[in-house]
């Protein structure tokens, strides 16, 4: 069934993004998708994997670890998309090779002093709540560049770039608004010493066609 689902929707998937990214001046090739498996069994990993999808996602913190440990670190690059507690820090070390959702300094420090005694580097992505929505974790866009400039100098992570949630909406206008907003506030982190982030993940399975028009780099998908 998995198998079937992928062949099918994937080529679909990909050709969308190839055209937003046209239609924002850019390569497709450069926008890497991220297969968010939240809730579906290792089967549907495997037919993901065996499809050429080497990027894998997942919200909670137990089902990566869970994933991984089935299928093995270096079957795939593994994301953890979804909220990160503070004291379960040392889990996402272990289990992701890329931290999506860094939303206080408090977690950045935590993940940093892991990455130290375990004698590696994290990469990591800064959460921006850009939309200012209270549901929504990340630091706010006033705040998100003093929090980036402390983040950048800790030891053992590398700082990729950013991430956001647009709200759940149709409204073109918002979600333009969102990830616009996002871009922006790369282009101002450039100019902070030692930050050389470039990845911009935005995007899910209902927005990301605006999200890689406005500079998405990693979308996040799921359902589609």
């Amino acid at each position: 069934m998995y198998e079937t689902l992928i062949r099918e929707n994937l080529p679909r998937v990909r050709e969308a993004i190839d055209a937003a990214a046209r239609r924002g001046g850019r390569d497709g090739s450069r926008v890497t998708l991220v297969a968010v498996t939240k809730a579906h069994p290792p089967e549907a990993l495997q037919a993901a994997l065996s499809a050429g999808i080497r990027d894998l996602g997942e919200n909670r913190l137990e089902e990566l670890e869970g994933k991984v440990g089935l299928l093995g670190r270096d079957a795939a690059t593994w994301h953890m998309v979804g909220h990160v507690q503070s004291r379960k820090a040392r889990q996402a070390v272990e289990a992701a090779d890329l931290i999506h959702s860094v939303d206080t300094v408090k977690l950045a420090r935590r993940i940093s002093r892991f990455a130290l005694e375990m004698d590696t580097r994290v990469s990591v992505l800064v959460q921006v709540n850009v939309s200012g929505e209270d549901a929504k974790s990340g630091f706010h866009s006033s705040e998100a560049l003093e929090a980036i400039h402390e983040i950048v100098e800790l030891p053992g992570l590398d700082l990729r770039g950013l991430m956001t949630m647009a709200p759940f909406v149709d409204d073109e206008t918002v979600l333009r608004r969102v990830f616009g907003g996002l871009r922006r506030l790369q282009d101002d982190a450039e100019d902070l010493e030692g930050y050389t982030g470039r990845e911009l993940s935005m995007g899910m399975t209902n927005d990301f066609e605006l999200a890689v028009e406005e500079g998405s780099t990693m979308v996040r998908i799921g359902t589609a």
